[in-house]
């Protein structure tokens, strides 16, 4: 059974251990629950067996370092929420924590929420692959909604500052067929349009020569709202679906 408020820091191991002492006392886990928690693995597994727009059916097999494989794939999990607590944002960091009585449980309940199955997701696990990419490409800053902004371009044969990595993957893209395919695999219907045209930004994004991080602190705190807005409701969207799947 598949609870959909677990939280993955739960279960992987000294996660909140001097929790605030590490990255320089802007606070990090000791190990990543996309590799470390069992249970994002069975979960991830147990989710996204099934049958692929394409006509074929996808088997997961759980491997090492959280890792799953199926069909000469190798799938990691990736988080689709990010916070931006970087030392390059220190600054910002600072008046966000001085705005409000008590930043650090913020940020404890923040990820206690967003460590949930409905912040995760898998890609193809390689060498510079998409999880790794996007994070480090300045366009996307780690962004899931300018990620997945990037793959609906790419399914229109349109440039983006992804297409290199998602185009590196075609085999593994063209098992969703196209966008609204690959949207609705994945239960990300939440964060488009009705009629798949369009991304619902997480903020006032317009396009790839913007900043992608939140430069104020109404922003950035708008922003994380937003994130696990989505969350809640891909955690609910994916609740009717594993009921139906039962019944």
């Amino acid at each position: 059974m598949i609870d959909v408020n677990f939280d993955f820091t739960s279960d992987s191991p000294h996660y909140w251990d001097n929790f605030w002492a590490n990255s320089g006392g802007l606070g990090g886990g000791n190990y990543d629950p996309d590799s470390a928690s069992k249970t994002m693995q069975k979960y991830h597994q147990e989710l996204w067996s099934k049958q692929l727009p394409n006509g074929e059916r996808m088997e997961l097999k759980c491997v090492d370092n959280g890792a799953l494989e199926w069909g000469g794939f190798r799938f990691g999990s990736d988080s689709i929420i990010v916070s931006f607590r970087y030392q390059k944002q220190r600054k910002l960091l600072e008046d966000v924590a001085s705005s409000m009585d008590d930043y650090r449980a913020f940020v404890e309940d923040f990820l206690h929420r967003s460590y949930t199955i409905g912040g995760e997701i898998i890609f193809p696990k390689h060498r510079n692959s998409i999880n790794q990419t996007r994070g480090t490409n300045p366009q996307t800053s780690d962004r899931f909604d300018l990620t997945l902004e990037c793959i609906r371009r790419y399914y229109l044969g349109e440039g983006n500052p992804l297409f290199p990595v998602l185009n590196s993957d075609k085999n593994f893209f063209d098992l969703f067929v196209d966008f609204k395919g690959f949207v609705d695999f994945f239960f990300l219907n939440d964060l488009v349009a009705e009629d798949y045209g369009a991304v619902r930004f997480w903020d006032e994004w317009r396009d790839f020569s913007n900043n992608p991080i939140p430069e104020t602190v109404d922003h950035y705190l708008r922003f994380l709202q937003n994130e696990l807005t989505f969350v809640e409701a891909r955690n609910s969207r994916l609740s009717i679906n594993i009921k139906c799947f039962i019944k």
